[in-house]
């Protein structure tokens, strides 16, 4: 009975088994069906062109998709980051099977500061003889700037370009919050940190205005400086077309201004492509986007290996934070910079800053990790994005050397607190009444139904004293600058990078692929020798085909189990299948147990 027990109870569980593994395969056949378009495994063909299919949110760094991602549809394959799109550019110069690169624009959102290192790169290209075409339905001003980089550029027959400046909005909130009862009581140090004016005033500061103008003016003025140079007008030029309100002029009016090249439909620069390209009309065109460049079998590039000697470049992204997973949270950056600092692998660190500030206290945290890490004589660079201001310029400050581009936003060196009063509110408004007991004055401290004594506001605004104190401690050690000095440039206004680098607040203009060039030149390692950090988690996708390519071995082992499987019905495979292993009751073992029938 004992037996008959097992051989039944085994059985069954083989039977599970395999109803299992065959479920697994089906479900993965699927979700492979389903995400065919991102798979990576073919190879580049001669007469290729490396497609910058520019449209959507363009991110700093490739990120792989969860299968969340996928069965939702929230994750694009097809928008390119931007360092996917740096490293392809670079890589696909001296490739021989690439022709060319064809930028098509599709409504892009960037930033200037990326719109700058992608044309870094682009002219990178171009130095290889290679040519760069870019066509659009409708360039906006980000797109436009960045094509511009083009040997030739096109537009549609009935298109348009939009160039018209650069200014900023500011909605204040102080009225309504007034009819709302609802007092915002501020604690700031800076004359210019201007993040707190929507909740207090009803229109912008004279100050905030002032560092407005003076930042977007050296921006815009960078930009047109760019667009006159590529499309050999002058500035002048540029302007014009921005007070003409371009966007509305007929589209004859473009080539006829030297906006663009050509004017043609999109069948007609396929055409144009395909001349390039020795491709028969009526033939597909060969594009390949950068992240299926990337992963080509026949595209050869120096992959770094952790284990190796190497540059480590940590991306800082987003708010800063004390804790959680988005942004810049010190609770997992702090450990992360005492690794690589620990690694005796890693030679150097490049910070890429992209962030517009957030907690002070997280920011104090990070800068000291960095601190230790310089504590190790490894070189140290900073490398900043479209901002790196307040808390981004905090954990920057103390960077042997600190990059930006010329439409980076940084500096903001001030530190403000906002704690809302909702007494009137709730009295007022909703009929609600809060009554308070406690054993001090400051039992309930800080609260956000009471307005706070003159004491607690006081001890509030010293405590942001003493951290704009720290904060420019720590700007004047880490640049080597007079306190005093510091003190003039700080106040929370925010710079653009050309005025940045005039006050010393970085050290010269750079992409994050010339930062990395300077440091492994200085490290005396190759230029591929940089590894991305937090380096990428499998993500759940890629656990879920590990786990099926794991079941598809384990049908390799049972070979006609899984032939079986293919030709007959569970209940039928049930009466010959074969149980192979070893089964252990009380003192008896039944071993390799074969041509067992279940009844």
């Amino acid at each position: 009975m004992l037996k008959k027990f097992f051989i039944s109870f085994l059985g069954s569980m083989a039977a599970i088994w395999l109803s299992t593994l065959l479920l697994s395969i089906g479900f993965v056949i699927f979700i492979l069906a389903l995400i065919g378009s991102n798979l990576k495994s073919s190879a580049v063909k001669e007469h290729s062109i490396l497609l910058l299919n520019i449209h959507g949110l363009i991110t700093e760094r490739h990120t792989d998709p969860t299968l969340k991602d996928i069965l939702t549809q929230e994750y694009d394959a097809t928008v390119p980051s931007l360092d996917d799109m740096v490293k392809s550019l670079s890589i696909a110069a001296s490739d021989p099977n690439i022709d060319g690169v064809y930028i098509e624009c599709n409504g892009a959102s960037m930033s200037y500061a990326a719109c700058q290192e992608l044309i870094e790169a682009i002219e990178d290209f171009k130095k290889s003889g290679k040519w760069v075409y870019a066509y659009s339905d409708g360039y906006n001003q980000v797109e436009y700037y960045l094509s511009s980089a083009a040997n030739r550029v096109y537009v549609n027959t009935t298109g348009s370009v939009d160039i018209h400046g650069i200014g900023a909005q500011v909605p204040f909130f102080k009225n309504a919050l007034d009819k709302l009862g609802v007092d915002v009581q501020v604690f700031k140090v800076g004359t210019y940190k201007s993040a707190v004016e929507p909740f207090i005033l009803t229109e912008m500061s004279e100050p905030a205005r002032q560092q407005s103008e003076v930042y977007l003016g050296s921006i815009w003025d960078d930009i047109t400086k760019g667009i006159a140079k590529a499309r050999k007008k002058t500035t002048a030029d540029v302007n014009t077309w921005a007070d003409s309100l371009l966007v509305t002029v007929p589209t004859d009016s473009l080539k006829t201004m030297g906006v663009v090249d050509e004017l043609c439909y999109r069948h007609e620069i396929e055409d144009k492509l395909r001349s390039l390209t020795s491709i028969n009309k009526g033939d597909d065109l060969r594009f390949v986007t950068p992240d299926e460049y990337l992963y080509a079998p026949n595209v050869k590039y120096d992959i770094p290996s952790s284990d190796k000697p190497h540059i480590a470049v940590l991306y800082a992204v987003g708010d800063i934070t004390d804790t959680g997973t988005e942004g810049i949270s010190a609770e997992t950056m702090v450990p992360q910079i005492i690794n690589l600092a620990d690694d005796d692998n890693v030679k150097g660190l490049v910070l890429r800053v992209n962030s517009g500030g957030g907690s002070a206290f997280a920011s104090e945290q990070i800068w000291e990790a960095l601190e230790y890490f310089k504590k190790t004589g490894k070189p140290y660079y900073v490398s900043m994005g479209a901002y790196a201001a307040s808390g981004g310029y905090y954990i920057s400050c103390g960077a042997d050397k600190i990059y930006c581009d010329p439409a980076t936003l940084t500096g903001s060196i001030g530190i403000f607190g906002m704690i809302p009063n909702f007494e009137g509110l709730l009295n007022n408004h909703l009929g609600i009444n809060i009554s308070t007991v406690g054993t001090t004055p400051n039992a309930t401290f800080p609260s956000v139904t009471s307005p706070m004594s003159p004491a607690q506001y006081q001890a509030m605004q010293n405590n942001v004293n003493n951290g704009y104190r720290l904060f420019t401690s720590r700007v004047a050690n880490g640049r080597k600058m007079p306190l005093d000095s510091v003190l003039t440039i700080a106040e929370g206004r925010v710079w653009d990078g050309n005025t940045a680098l005039k006050l010393g607040l970085v050290d010269g203009h750079s992409s994050l692929n010339g930062v990395v060039k300077m440091l492994t030149k200085a490290t005396d390692l190759k230029e591929t020798q940089a590894i991305a950090y937090p380096l990428n988690q499998a993500t759940d996708l890629q656990q879920l085909m590990k786990s099926v390519s794991q079941q598809a071995k384990l049908a390799q082992l049972y070979p006609e189990a899984s032939n079986a499987l293919t030709q007959l019905t569970p209940d039928d495979f049930m009466q010959y299948i074969k149980i192979i292993g070893i089964l252990k009751s009380g003192t008896t073992i039944y071993t390799r147990m074969e041509d067992i029938t279940i009844k």
